[in-house]
């Protein structure tokens, strides 16, 4: 999988990506993550990318043409992989276990991580495939947002983890055998040594090794 990431502050991902399962994708190739400052495609010397909104209002916005130049740029760049564009944004649709499946399966993923008081809205109208957000709240920038995504996909490609099992038992996993709390269900309770401590014991079923109904009971405590 390819991924380019459009940002005006390319320094926030320093090391971000440099560590554990990430690293591990991009050292077997399975992962390849560029990330480009969105100043680079500005005409003037002041490398601008953004101007005052029309009709009046606060703060700056981010221009839709200088995020064109950028995204056709890009899709020019991976093998003919012409990529889906993701537009990282408050108003978009909630990220969920689902939604990374679903992108863990593009080989190619444009992600803009949105600045300032916004971004053209031309942007959603015309060049991103889908606008994603990871919550109803307000952060600084959509650089944090794209490190979400990023690392929720990029663990779900074949391969990148050492035992897939894992992806069928973690929370929000696609399990049909667990109940379902809200849309999704959560991981069961675990613990490991010591097997007492301060007076707090591990559940004896745990202990006594019987695996039928030890998956009975992890089934009741999700």
């Amino acid at each position: 999988m390819n991924i380019d990431v459009l940002t005006l502050f390319p320094e926030q991902f320093s090391g971000v990506f440099e560590h554990s399962i990430i690293k591990r994708a991009r050292d077997k190739f399975l992962a390849e993550i560029k990330i480009h400052n969105l100043r680079d495609w500005a005409a003037d010397k002041y490398k601008s990318v953004d101007d005052r909104p029309y009709g009046g209002g606060a703060g700056m916005i981010l221009r839709v043409d200088i995020i064109d130049k950028a995204v056709e740029k890009l899709k020019t760049q991976n093998s003919g992989e012409a990529g889906k564009v993701v537009l990282l944004d408050a108003g978009g649709t909630r990220f969920d276990q689902k939604k990374a499946v679903d992108l863990s399966h593009e080989p190619h993923l444009i992600l803009i991580a949105g600045h300032y008081e916004g971004v053209d809205h031309r942007v959603h109208e015309h060049i991103a495939d889908e606008i994603i957000s990871i919550g109803d709240y307000v952060l600084s920038g959509g650089e944090i947002p794209v490190m979400v995504i990023v690392d929720a996909v990029v663990r779900l490609l074949p391969g990148v983890l050492g035992n897939p099992a894992s992806l069928d038992e973690e929370s929000f996993g696609d399990s049909s055998s667990f109940p379902v709390h809200s849309s999704s269900r959560v991981e069961y309770a675990q613990y490991t040594r010591p097997e007492v401590y301060k007076g707090w014991k591990v559940p004896e079923v745990l202990v006594l090794g019987n695996h039928k109904k030890i998956e009975e009971w992890k089934k009741t405590r999700v």
